[in-house]
């Protein structure tokens, strides 16, 4: 089950589309879950084209009705939910001064809220048969400054969540891990005013220690992993899949950075 599986319209693959894609190439059955079944549907095509099995689930998953409801969808279609990854996210930029709070009670509803409701309709179905993986998609603002007030407190509090649900599920055989995208391109990310030009496309390949673009699908690549069984000993870990941006300082990158003509 694959929260936000649709991508925002725009250049790139989402990590939600690109997640649900994987996961179906690895043999998985997969619930397409999103506020606009539009842009699941668009990743169900995709995965049936391939020769996989997937559904689409409109659901509003900020509210509890919605997440309850997946939930059953999931288990009343395939069985049970052996594997939830929690992809629902809104850029928001600003500050603590000048972020309204309508903006801010957005962005936690959004990015945040809609994780504690999937897991709390989730994990009872995965506890009763012993057994599960929870992946959260956070973001490297959860863990460096980056002008996103409300997106990075909505990251940092589901990179506490991931680390608590690991430890209050994992004698129910749940394991809860997380991962934090960095500078990756996706539909989302291309959205935000001042992302698209060829200028900070190169800057976000040269801030990384190989020197290369990240998309969704590399995000996706990790979730397939984290996912599976070959991760059974692995839980309450946040895995970046960034290029190495967290384990090197800026001033390291200063002189590939600078090299890039404005």
């Amino acid at each position: 089950m694959v929260t936000g599986a649709g991508s925002t319209p725009g250049p790139g693959v989402g990590t939600g589309k690109a997640s649900a894609a994987v996961l179906a190439r690895e043999g998985a059955s997969v619930l397409l879950v999103d506020l606009h079944a539009e842009r699941a549907e668009e990743t169900r095509k995709m995965i049936e084209v391939e020769g996989g099995t997937a559904e689409v689930f409109a659901a509003d998953c900020t509210k509890a009705a919605g997440c309850e409801a997946m939930v059953k969808a999931a288990v009343d279609t395939f069985g049970t939910v052996d594997v939830l990854v929690n992809n629902i996210g809104l850029a928001s930029v600003g500050t603590v001064v000048d972020l309204s709070e309508e903006a801010w009670d957005r962005a936690l509803d959004i990015n945040l809220r809609t994780v504690f409701l999937a897991c709390k309709y989730t994990v009872p179905v995965m506890a009763a048969r012993g057994a599960g993986s929870i992946v959260n998609i956070a973001s490297i603002s959860a863990l460096r400054g980056d002008g996103t007030i409300a997106y990075s407190a909505a990251k940092g509090g589901m990179l506490a969540m991931t680390v608590e649900m690991a430890y209050a599920h994992g004698r129910q055989g749940i394991r809860v891990n997380a991962i934090a995208p960095g500078h990756i391109t996706t539909p989302m990310v291309m959205s935000i005013p001042g992302q698209t030009t060829d200028y900070v496309n190169r800057l976000r390949e040269e801030a990384g220690l190989l020197g290369t673009p990240g998309t969704g699908w590399d995000v996706g690549a990790a979730v397939a992993f984290l996912a599976s069984d070959d991760a059974r000993w692995i839980t309450g870990v946040t895995l970046p899949v960034d290029s190495g941006v967290l384990s090197v300082t800026p001033l390291a990158m200063a002189r590939y950075i600078r090299a890039i003509p404005e």
